[in-house]
C-alpha cells in the first residue's frame, strides 16, 4: 500500500534514479506500453505486440558497447523507461521511451532522453533516431527540447487508428 500511495502522492523528495535493466524489466516495459497507450489512447494489442518485439529484439541482440536500457524509479518502484539500439555503425534509435502517469512532473523522460543522447555520443553514434506518432505529445516536446529535429511525417493506420507518425533526428 505504501508502494502504491507513493506513486499516487509522491513525497515532496522524491527519490529518483536511472539504472540498467535487469531481469524482469523487459516484461514490465511491455506489459505498461500495453495498458497505458490502450487506456490513454485506445489503441489495440497490436501496439503491445510491437513493443514486444522490439523489446525481445533488444535481449536478444543485446550489445552492452552500443545499447543500452534506462529503467527509471521513483521511491524504489519502476516509474520510466527507455532503450538506445544500434540501427547501423553510426546511427542509434531512441526506443520505447515511458514514464508512468503518477511520476509525471519530475523531468524523468527529459533525464531518460539525455541519457540516451550522452550514451549515443559516448558510443561514438553520429545521429540518433526515432519513430513517434503525433499524438504523443509530451514526449515530443521532450525530444524538441533536447534538440532533435522532425524530418518526415506519414499518414498510416496502426493499432486500431489512423495516426500521422513522425521520424525525429539528432545530429551528434
Amino acid at each position: 500500500m505504501t508502494a502504491i500511495q507513493n506513486l499516487l502522492d509522491p513525497p515532496a523528495e522524491a527519490s529518483i534514479f536511472l539504472r540498467a535493466h535487469r531481469p524482469g524489466d523487459i516484461g514490465w516495459v511491455i506489459e505498461r506500453h500495453g495498458e497505458l497507450y490502450a487506456r490513454d489512447y485506445g489503441w489495440d494489442s497490436t501496439f503491445e505486440g510491437l513493443v514486444a518485439t522490439i523489446a525481445g529484439k533488444f535481449l536478444t541482440d543485446f550489445d552492452s558497447r552500443k545499447e543500452h536500457c534506462w529503467i527509471a524509479e521513483m521511491n524504489g518502484e519502476r516509474v520510466g523507461c527507455v532503450f538506445l539500439v544500434r540501427a547501423s555503425a553510426t546511427v542509434a534509435k531512441l526506443r520505447l521511451l515511458l514514464v508512468e502517469p503518477a511520476a509525471r512532473g519530475h523531468s524523468i523522460g527529459t533525464r531518460l532522453v539525455e541519457e540516451c543522447i550522452a550514451f549515443a555520443r559516448q558510443a561514438g553514434y553520429r545521429k540518433l533516431t526515432l519513430w513517434t506518432n503525433s499524438v504523443l505529445r509530451a514526449a515530443r516536446r521532450i525530444y524538441e527540447r533536447a534538440g532533435f529535429c522532425l524530418v518526415k511525417e506519414g499518414r498510416h493506420h496502426s493499432f486500431g487508428h489512423d495516426l500521422v507518425d513522425q521520424v525525429w533526428e539528432l545530429k551528434l
